[in-house]
């Protein structure tokens, strides 16, 4: 009668653990890699801040803000990144608003969305979109030194 308990408590556990698993599980799986990003040349990367969303459907997404010394301005810089992925054979997608731009890359690996560095500050400003704290500060900072920037989202896409 004791190794009937102790088998079933460890089917048990066995299936408990394979549940839990599902719920959530294989989150680094799901988190986008900077290197797959095609950025413009001469752009660098200042911020690379991670943040993750713990939900059923788990994944983690990767906040950029990303320079442009050699651009004329930000909406260049922003041009150049669109032009850049069109050459790498992303295609256009919806962006969450109207002062950003997002493609989605071959197959819908990943999805990215950008824009200047002003847009973005004054999208989370307005409670349109929501960037984490270390992201508005190097915006910010960007800007108040006149600096040439975009704010950029990285993402798993829908496969």
């Amino acid at each position: 009668m004791a190794a009937r308990s102790v088998v079933t408590g460890l089917v048990l556990t066995a299936a408990i653990t394979v549940a839990i698993a599902g719920c959530g599980g294989g989150g680094a799986a799901r988190t986008p890699q900077l290197s797959s990003l095609p950025l413009p040349p001469g752009a660098r990367v200042m911020t690379n801040v991670r943040q993750c969303n713990g939900g059923s459907n788990s994944y983690c997404a990767i906040e950029l803000v990303v320079q442009g010394p050699g651009f004329r301005s930000s909406r260049a810089l922003v041009l150049a990144e669109r032009d850049r992925l069109r050459a790498e054979g992303w295609v256009g997608a919806s962006p969450t608003t109207g002062d950003q731009l997002a493609n989605e890359s071959p197959h819908n690996k990943l999805r990215v969305t950008y824009s200047t560095a002003f847009e973005d500050l004054k999208g989370a400003d307005l409670g349109w979109i929501q960037r984490s704290w270390p992201t508005v500060s190097a915006l910010d900072g960007t800007l108040f030194n006149r600096g040439v920037a975009m704010s950029v989202l990285l993402e798993t896409g829908s496969r």
